[in-house]
């Protein structure tokens, strides 16, 4: 799943904006994965491993924006077998964004934009610990498939394992609704 997803143009929703990254980005990239909250998840992230997986990877990589602001990053890893129309999805949003449903809005729009463009299903694989993401993607309409046992190699060599989430068309045929705003 490393076929690149592309994006013509910034994607822009009532509050986030979906666009490719830049090098001003990189610094409030690796202070956002540097936040006890984030690194949990998204674990060893230097300045080259930034610069490497998102600066440089434009084609798989959207910056998260809000109001002008790095809020946060996504992988859109596109599969590339046309019989298997499937997105996986990597999501993470600084602390600071939290509590307003940016995530939920920023996968929506990348999951209209995958739909549009001939994908069927989307999917995610958050570690079974991180309840507060899963419980964000299950109110956007992620259904819970299984568990991905022993999935992810944590500090110090643990494996943990991952909830395996997904997303169709046929679930919403035009993606998935925004999350309301007050």
């Amino acid at each position: 799943m490393n076929a690149p997803s592309r994006v013509a143009a910034p994607i822009v929703g009532p509050c986030v904006t979906l666009r490719a990254p830049a090098e001003a980005d990189r610094d409030p990239l690796l202070a956002i994965l540097a936040e006890p909250e984030v690194a949990q998840w998204w674990v060893g992230y230097t300045p080259e491993r930034v610069q490497q997986e998102f600066i440089e990877a434009p084609e798989t990589t959207r910056i998260i924006e809000v109001g002008g602001e790095c809020a946060g990053a996504m992988y859109v890893l596109r599969g590339d077998d046309p019989e298997y129309p499937t997105t996986v999805m990597h999501i993470f949003i600084g602390t600071g964004f939290r509590g307003r449903r940016i995530g939920e809005e920023a996968l929506a729009l990348a999951i209209r934009e995958e739909f549009a463009e001939g994908i069927s299903r989307v999917t995610l694989d958050p570690n079974v610990g991180n309840e507060g993401a899963i419980r964000s993607y299950e109110r956007l309409g992620f259904r819970r498939i299984g568990v991905l046992r022993d999935y992810q190699v944590r500090p110090g060599g643990r494996l943990e394992d991952a909830l395996f989430l997904d997303l169709t068309r046929r679930d919403f045929p035009d993606g998935p609704p925004l999350p309301p705003r007050a």
